[in-house]
């Protein structure tokens, strides 16, 4: 019962006592949200810009923050070394580093650097994902207090991304794209698997055709009526899985092969969507068995390339294509509401403060915050001069983000 309730709870009330954090890529909740308001409009690459710190290398993963520490995964390629940096929140000052060297070949995109996958976080430890290189687990001060190096290889020809998840006791993560993919749950204090759910892969690299296959997408925790469902996206489907025993306690068909946005809960309803064109749905959680017929919501056979994930407001779902267009979908229809073309490409996931404001960065460095509303309006244009993709982090009323060159902290002065 004290698995259960830690489960429960994980990502509720827990996360409310920690607002001050952002301890895992899309933040407390796991789905962008932030219980803050208030957060900056406005900056450039000297307004309201609190410290700024070079990195030795490019990067795509987003940063995590927790207390007195930000944290990034960092690849030197040249070197072969993943890392995982640690920064005193305050001054932006290099305060450790740990990681090891990974020299062994493994497929990825020219886009994609390795150490895409951002760190989670508990206050008491940092699992960081490696891709093939395997998981590991620092203290808050970079002593490495478990791995596993046992897992196999990553292998797609667009590489690697998923984060790890912590929930209660356990680290959820989708080891992921390719052939070797695997759905686990790991014990947080020891990396002992708890289960795991071994799940078709595919086409995935060189001389293999072009009917890749994948899913980039990390698991979402959400109390559903009395029970606990763990959601997920994988590729042709939407599924929920008991997070203590790894059952799988539903499935919806509907997604194409390739899956790239984690999946969002709002009002008893799972959104999940595809990248490269692909299907977006909407289904009921709470099901038993195959509910494609009897709970599947809505289901859009193709929308915009998107990469980065969007959030859910007030029955609204708003996200960013990959061509830097804001899109708002009603949750109960799938209709669109708005398509509004804003500057440059974009990867980033949105993130929504509590006053109803999204935040996202484009490629080349341009951090756009616009109102969650059905009426579309945009507040600022923000640019950092950078190429980012990674997503914006968010700690006591300041923005952390991570660029190919720096990790800036913006704040009002």
């Amino acid at each position: 019962m004290k698995l259960v309730l830690l489960l429960s709870l994980a990502l509720g009330p827990i996360a409310a006592l920690h607002a001050e954090n952002w301890p895992m890529w899309r933040g407390p909740n796991g789905d962008g949200t932030t219980t803050e308001s208030g957060l900056p409009e406005k900056w450039s690459q000297t307004e309201n810009v609190v410290w700024k710190v070079a990195l030795p290398d490019r990067g795509n993963s987003t940063p995590v923050v927790w207390g007195d520490k930000v944290l990034i995964t960092q690849a030197i390629e040249k070197e072969g070394k993943r890392l995982l940096l640690c920064f005193d929140k305050k001054t932006g000052k290099q305060v450790w580093e740990a990681g090891i060297t990974y020299k062994e070949p493994e497929l990825t995109h020219g886009t994609n650097p390795y150490c895409s996958a951002s760190p989670a976080t508990d206050g008491e430890r940092i699992i960081v994902f490696f891709a093939s290189a395997g998981v590991y687990c620092y203290d808050m001060k970079g002593k490495e207090i478990w791995k596993r190096t046992d897992l196999g290889k990553q292998h797609h020809i667009w590489g690697n991304g998923t984060s790890p998840v912590i929930a209660g006791d356990r680290v959820f993560l989708n080891f992921g794209p390719g052939e070797n993919t695997v759905l686990y749950a790991f014990d947080k204090k020891t990396g002992k698997t708890l289960w795991q759910h071994k799940e078709p892969g595919g086409a995935s690299g060189e001389g293999e055709g072009k009917k890749w296959l994948g899913s980039w997408a990390d698991p979402l925790l959400r109390k559903v009526g009395a029970r606990d469902e763990l959601l997920m996206c994988f590729p042709r489907r939407a599924c929920a899985f008991d997070p203590l025993s790894g059952k799988e306690l539903w499935t919806s068909a509907g997604l194409t092969d390739l899956v790239y946005n984690s999946p969002l809960y709002a009002d008893g309803v799972m959104i999940a969507m595809s990248g490269y064109n692909g299907a977006a749905l909407a289904v009921k959680a709470g099901g038993s068995g195959d509910v494609t017929e009897k709970n599947r919501v809505w289901q859009l056979p193709k929308v915009s390339q998107r990469i980065g994930s969007g959030v859910v407001h007030n029955g609204y779902h708003y996200i960013l294509s990959d061509g830097g267009i804001a899109e708002c979908r009603d949750l109960k229809t799938g209709q669109m509401v708005f398509q509004e073309r804003l500057k440059g490409n974009n990867w980033s996931s949105l993130v929504l403060s509590a006053d109803g404001k999204c935040y996202a960065a484009n490629q080349i460095g341009d951090c756009f915050v616009f109102k969650a509303a059905p009426k579309f309006e945009l507040l600022s244009t923000n640019s950092l001069g950078e190429k980012i993709i990674g997503s914006i982090a968010v700690s006591d009323g300041h923005l952390f983000i991570r660029g190919y060159k720096n990790l800036w902290c913006i704040g009002k002065k």
